[in-house]
């Protein structure tokens, strides 16, 4: 038993180490590949902040009594968003993808909505931050 498991530990690390014809792609890679496993880390953690967030800025927006009530069910809704779309980020870290949510963390334009895959969805109260290419 433990020969062969030493066979395929040798085995992996080996896989590990071979070179790619471009070490420039490979860089990129683990570069993106760090970026995503520390969002998805970063935003399964820190998903609950959704919920002051919203209440902060639509109070700003509108009044307090909007803040604290539409704030409170869209904070709520965009908490378990971000915690659910962190643990996706965690899981696919491996594989090359689009951002799946913008600001990619909370504390990042925290004035602006949370889009996800793009989407700006009814009901928000900012309009589309740096980040939309307009």
């Amino acid at each position: 038993m433990n020969k062969k498991l030493f066979t395929a530990c040798v085995l992996s690390t080996a896989l590990l180490f071979v070179g790619t014809a471009n070490a420039e792609e490979e860089q990129s890679y683990l570069s993106g590949f760090s970026s995503r496993a520390s969002q998805g880390f970063a935003n399964t953690t820190t998903g609950f902040v959704e919920l002051p967030k919203n209440v902060i800025n639509i109070s700003n927006e509108s009044n307090i009594f909007v803040g604290f009530t539409w704030g409170v069910l869209r904070g709520t809704f965009e908490t378990v968003g971000r915690t659910v779309v962190g643990v996706a980020q965690l899981i696919t870290a491996p594989i090359p993808t689009d951002p799946y949510m913008s600001p990619p963390y909370v504390w990042n334009r925290f004035s602006e909505d949370t889009r996800y895959f793009g989407e700006h969805l009814p009901g928000y109260w900012t309009t589309y931050g740096p980040d939309d290419g307009e």
